[in-house]
């Protein structure tokens, strides 16, 4: 196993003897989600309860707004370590976890540190690590998608909609799981951190399947119905 590899995306123990160690939560997990959607038309305009007629039921009637919100936890995070003293091809080593719980500092960049990187240590010896698989949470996601419709009555059968809509509202960044390979990790003869070289980190951001895109977009469009 790499250096550099994250081993989030399929932990897995090939020895019979252990096979026990491969359950574990999915890698696409959430302990907690809320979604709130609403739809709102304003009551503005002809049959609605206030401005019933003249220039301000032209402006004003007709707008709908909506909205959705998403708030989730994060996803499950294993911490990894080199699989040299392993020696068992086709599974992954994990981290020894050396203090008796972890910290989550919550950390963004690349100098950072999410978790507490000291909780853990790589392991030299021919055994799996302590450290459980996908036994962290990665960052959550806050998400505010917003639109605003308005209907132009051209006639009694034809109708047009106007639509402007914004995906991540709000622009906030939904960040990726940090970096967790321990051997990664960088230490001073005394044991203090000297960099820590991806490890715990959050460097990046995932795109939600929006096209590969994280940040605020826009779309406009007419929708014609008759």
């Amino acid at each position: 196993m790499g250096m550099n590899d994250n081993s989030e995306d399929t932990p897995k123990v090939q020895a019979l003897a252990y096979l026990s160690m491969n359950k574990q939560p999915t890698g696409f997990d959430r302990t907690h989600a809320l979604h709130v959607t609403s739809v709102w038309e304003l009551p503005f305009g002809k049959g609605k309860a206030f401005v019933h007629g003249g220039i301000g039921a032209k402006t004003l009637g007709g707008w709908q707004i909506n909205n959705l919100l998403s708030l989730m936890t994060g996803t499950p995070v294993s911490v990894s370590a080199s699989a040299t003293s392993l020696n068992l091809p086709g599974s992954t080593q994990r981290a020894d976890q050396v203090k008796p719980s972890v910290q989550m500092y919550g950390r963004i960049g690349s100098d950072q540190a999410f978790f507490d990187p000291l909780a853990f240590a790589p392991v030299t010896d021919v055994r799996f690590g302590t450290a459980g698989y996908r036994s962290l949470r990665g960052p959550g996601v806050a998400n505010w998608d917003f639109s605003l419709f308005r209907q132009f009555e051209i006639s009694e059968r034809w109708k047009v909609q106007f639509r402007a809509e914004a995906l991540n509202f709000s622009n906030t960044p939904h960040f990726a799981a940090p970096g967790s390979n321990v051997s990664n990790l960088l230490l001073n003869g005394d044991g203090s951190i000297r960099s820590l070289n991806g490890f715990s980190t959050v460097t990046s951001t995932i795109s939600l399947a929006r096209e590969g895109l994280d940040a605020r977009q826009f779309r406009f469009g007419l929708r014609f119905s008759f």
